[in-house]
Parts: C-alpha cells; sequence; structure tokens
C-alpha cells in the first residue's frame, strides 16, 4: 500500500517532467529490455525529474579537493536505491570547467569516466583549463564535467579496511608456494570481505553498474542536458554500454575507448582470467623492448634474459624486501604499470636498470607508502573497496574454493605474471556478505546513435575482443583499432587516425562509413646510453600525470 501511493506520486512528478520535454523515454522503455526491474526504471526518472528541477548549483571546489578555478564543483542528489525512489538519498560531487568557446560554439556537457570501476572522474575538467593539445578543440564545444561515482572519494564513500593498514608493507608474496600460503590469502580475502560489510554494509547491495549508470541519467538531467555526450575508459566502457543499453534514446555522442568485454559470463570472474593472459601478453612485449634497449639498460639482450632478471630480483626480494618494503607483491605493483601503459616502461626499466646495477632506491621509493598521507592514503583504499564492491555486486561469483584453485593454477603455468595476484584482489567476492545481482544483458538496436568505439589491439587490462563484442552489440557503433599497440587508454595518446577521428565524432558527429584500423602510435624511446638520466633517480616524476590516465585494476 505504501509502495502503490508512492508511484501514485510519482506518476505526478513524471507527467511533469514529460511536459516539460525533461525526460525523453517513456517509463516503459527501460522495462522492455529486459534489463530493468519496472520500480528502477521508474525510480530513475522520478529521480530525474527532481534533479532537472534542482538543477547544480556550481561554487568554486573546497580546497582540499585540488581542483582550481575556474573549476567549478556542486552536487547532485540520488536515490540510493532507485526502487525506493523517495527513500535514502546520496550525494553525489560534480565538477565542470566550461566550455572555452563561443556561445554558438557549446554543443552541451561532456561526462566522463575514468573507470576502475573506483576512479573518480573530478580531475577530468583540468584537461580544458590546462589546455591539453589533444581536448582543445572539443573543449572549445563542451563544458568538461568530472563526477566521483556512488561510493566513491567525495559521493558517500565506502571503505573495507583502515586505511593506514590497508597501505602497509610488505604483503605477502602473491605467488603461493604451500597450501598453507594458499589458506592464508583465503583467511586475508574472507576478512576482506567481512570488513566492507561491517563498514560499508548499508551501500553493498546498491554499488552496482546499472545504479551507476543510472546516477549517470540524473546528473545528464541535473546539467539541464535532454541528451548524454559521454567519454567512458576502461571500466567507464562497461558502464557506458549499460547506459546506452538501459536509456539509448538518452545517448547524443558515446566514445568508449579500451572497452571491458560486456558479455554477461564475463562479469566478472572470466574478465579477470583473461586479464592474466591479456597482461603475460603486454608483459613480453615490454620484455622484448627493454632487450631492444640493452644498452641502456643492461639487463640483458633478449626476452628471457630480462625475465631472468626479473625472477632474480623476486627472489631476492622474497628472501628479504628491499629496504624492508619492497617485496613481491609491491615490485608486481609498481612493474605491471608497464603492461598497462607505454608511458610507463621507460621509467619501470630505468627503476629496474638501477636494481641491477645495485642502486635499490628507485625501486624503495616507488613502493614505499607514506603513512603520512591519510588522505591519500584513505583514497587508495576507497578506490580498491568501490572496485571489489562493484564487481561482487554487479554479478554472482563462484563460491568453491576448489574452482577457484584450479583456474588460477592452470593459468598461472603459463601466464605467472599476474595471475595469483588477481586472483587474491578479487576472492573476496567468494565469500561476499551483501547481494550479487544478474549482470545486465547489453545491447541496444533502436534509439541509439553511432557510438565509438576506440581500441587497441594488444591491450592488457581489457583485451581486444572486448572492443569486437561491445561492436558486436550495440547498432551502428564504429570499431577504431590501433594495430600492433597495447597502450591502456588510446583516446589520451598522441595518434593523428584517432586523435582527428575523435574530433570529428564528438565536433560534428561524423563516424566513418566502415571501420577504421590505425597504425600504432609512436613507441616509446629509451634514452641513448650515452646520454641516459643517472640511473638513480626515483621514476616517480617520469610517470605521466594520474588524471591522463584511465583507473584501472
Amino acid at each position: 500500500m505504501i509502495r502503490n501511493a508512492a508511484l501514485g506520486s510519482a506518476a505526478t512528478l513524471i507527467t511533469g517532467a514529460l511536459a516539460a520535454g525533461l525526460l525523453l523515454a517513456p517509463p516503459a522503455a527501460a522495462a522492455t529490455t529486459g534489463n530493468s526491474a519496472v520500480p528502477e526504471a521508474l525510480g530513475v526518472q522520478i529521480a530525474a525529474a527532481r534533479a532537472a528541477r534542482a538543477g547544480i548549483e556550481w561554487k568554486d571546489c573546497p580546497a582540499d579537493w585540488g581542483l582550481a578555478a575556474p573549476i567549478q564543483c556542486g552536487w547532485v542528489k540520488v536515490p540510493l536505491d532507485y526502487a525506493k525512489p523517495f527513500g535514502k538519498t546520496i550525494d553525489i560531487a560534480v565538477d565542470r570547467a566550461v566550455s572555452t568557446g563561443t556561445k554558438e560554439e557549446r554543443q552541451g556537457a561532456l561526462l566522463y569516466n575514468p573507470g576502475g570501476p573506483g576512479g573518480s572522474g573530478m580531475r577530468f575538467p583540468r584537461r580544458s583549463t590546462t589546455g591539453s593539445a589533444l581536448w582543445v578543440n572539443t573543449a572549445k564545444a563542451y563544458d568538461f564535467v568530472g563526477f566521483d561515482p556512488r561510493g566513491v572519494g567525495h559521493s558517500t564513500p565506502i571503505s573495507c579496511v583502515d586505511p593506514q593498514e590497508f597501505v602497509k608493507v610488505p604483503k605477502a608474496d602473491p605467488v603461493p608456494d604451500t597450501e598453507a600460503d594458499k589458506t592464508a590469502q583465503r583467511k586475508l580475502a574472507a576478512e576482506y570481505a567481512d570488513g566492507c560489510k561491517e563498514r560499508s554494509g548499508e551501500m553493498l547491495p546498491h554499488m552496482t553498474t546499472p545504479n551507476t549508470a543510472r546516477d549517470l541519467d540524473v546528473i545528464r538531467a541535473a546539467l539541464g542536458e535532454k541528451k548524454l555526450n559521454y567519454l567512458g575508459v576502461s571500466y567507464g566502457t562497461y558502464l557506458g554500454g549499460v547506459y546506452a543499453t538501459l536509456f539509448p534514446t538518452h545517448v547524443r555522442r558515446m566514445i568508449v575507448d579500451s572497452v571491458v568485454d560486456p558479455s554477461t559470463d564475463n562479469i566478472w570472474y572470466e574478465a579477470n582470467l583473461g586479464q592474466d593472459v591479456a597482461f603475460q601478453m603486454r608483459w613480453n612485449d615490454w620484455q622484448a623492448w627493454v632487450a631492444k634497449n640493452d644498452a641502456t639498460f643492461h639487463l640483458g639482450d633478449t626476452p628471457a634474459k630480462v625475465e631472468a632478471k626479473w625472477q632474480q630480483l623476486r627472489a631476492q626480494a622474497k628472501a628479504k624486501p628491499l629496504g624492508g618494503v619492497a617485496g613481491p607483491a609491491e615490485l608486481i605493483g609498481f612493474f605491471q604499470s608497464a603492461p598497462y601503459y607505454d608511458s610507463s616502461w621507460v621509467p619501470v626499466a630505468q627503476a629496474f636498470s638501477a636494481w641491477a646495477a645495485g642502486d635499490e632506491k628507485p625501486l624503495i621509493e616507488a613502493v614505499t607508502p607514506d603513512l603520512s598521507d591519510t588522505a591519500g592514503n584513505a583514497a587508495s583504499e576507497n578506490s580498491n573497496a568501490v572496485y571489489t564492491a562493484v564487481e561482487c555486486a554487479d554479478a554472482k561469483w563462484p563460491t568453491s574454493w576448489s574452482k577457484w584453485n584450479r583456474d588460477n593454477t592452470e593459468l598461472h603455468k603459463k601466464y605467472p605474471f599476474l595471475t595469483w595476484s588477481n586472483a587474491w584482489m578479487n576472492l573476496p567476492c567468494a565469500t561476499w556478505k551483501s547481494k550479487q545481482h544478474t549482470p545486465i544483458e547489453v545491447g541496444a538496436k533502436r534509439g541509439l546513435p553511432p557510438v565509438l568505439i576506440v581500441q587497441a589491439e594488444r591491450d592488457a587490462a581489457t583485451p581486444y575482443k572486448g572492443g569486437v563484442e561491445l561492436h558486436r552489440r550495440l547498432a551502428g557503433s564504429r570499431l577504431i583499432t590501433e594495430k600492433a599497440a597495447g597502450s591502456h587508454g588510446v583516446t589520451s595518446l598522441v595518434n593523428p587516425c584517432i586523435n582527428t577521428r575523435v574530433d570529428a565524432y564528438l565536433l560534428q558527429g561524423k563516424v566513418d562509413a566502415k571501420d577504421v584500423v590505425c597504425d600504432p602510435h609512436a613507441a616509446p624511446v629509451a634514452p641513448a646510453p650515452a646520454a641516459a638520466k643517472s640511473l638513480t633517480k626515483a621514476p616517480a616524476s617520469d610517470f605521466p600525470a594520474r588524471e591522463e590516465l584511465p583507473a584501472v585494476r
């Protein structure tokens, strides 16, 4: 009876909103896809209508957010549970940099999600305010809008463990030597799942990708935008695919870059197994490049020799962590940035080379946590908590340890770089103490404009088949393949074949008549042996700015 009364009130709100042209799809639009129950479909319309009336009160950002003027910040209220749109609400933090062009050039707002799940998009407007060359044309036409997804950062953040404990090192070697090692890791994973329930239990059932997609539509309405312009990278591509499925007629322009395979049987257990294979491929690519530049790095003139040097480093760090902090787990965390991003190839190789020459300092400094940086440590713990909460809530995970053990033991034989590390990171989902949902069947054929899909052929975090699969599911989409390349987050790289098409799509709505294959962007260049930097220099300053990289795991 209470629900019926609430829906009666909702009907009045929705009617008014539709009359004002604020919502473009009828209430049944999402429900008819089979991907959303009627209460949630109705609830998001209520929330969007409410947000459209309220708008966003833009102000200077709080000083401790690190977002200087002219960037502005604000809040959007969304339901914790879209099936209960008049129940508890949470606040979503948003920010913007207004378009730099004329009134005639402006085309609306461009929203961004960097991935994760657990990544903050709040630094995206800096691409406009800092005059980033790749985005200067787009910045004339669009307000650049970032947001913290639910549970992230300033948006009702969740937590699973004490942040100061979370960042402490060294942690156990993720590659088990004995059954006792596996038992210890299983205990840690179960304790982590328990911690999530204890510290953030109310939020956990609602930490799903469909709910974040609904939040995205409410933000769209709060911005006064009838249709969404969106750029999603890594996990942000799955968020984009789910949004396109639930709200196909609300999309104006959408770019998805480095794509998660949205198949329901891939979300999320199989997706992580697929990452293990792809990371090994890209790790091998990096080792081949290091070997080719042996005159600079002196780590071996064949990939096999570079791998042997890596195994030597791992063994040394396992026996006695470098500086008391850099064990195998910390080294994997540092070295995996090379398979992720080409921009990390040189600095990671330099730190590795310094160790081989007898200087451990760069590796030690790269992995040592700053326990005085409580805000940064809280952000790291929060990001990991959201990653876990979303992936565990989105889908049902295997609960049988024998399956996890069998699958990862077999994978490790051929793909040892990341397999066990990835397994332990995701194992809390096996003992998750909150509801696990059924993944949405991503796909849209009616009402969705062409979506631009950009994918590197040798991507480690989101293997190439993900881009192909999403392309198949989104009718009218176009796929740009960067062949023989593997850096994650293609649209942040200089490659005119891609950059010009991104501009043409965002500025003019143009897509090619057929799919496009582009040559790879310029490969990293190792310093010349005679002119190489001192290898004693800590590499941190050489890494690209974090806001230019997608948030991934």
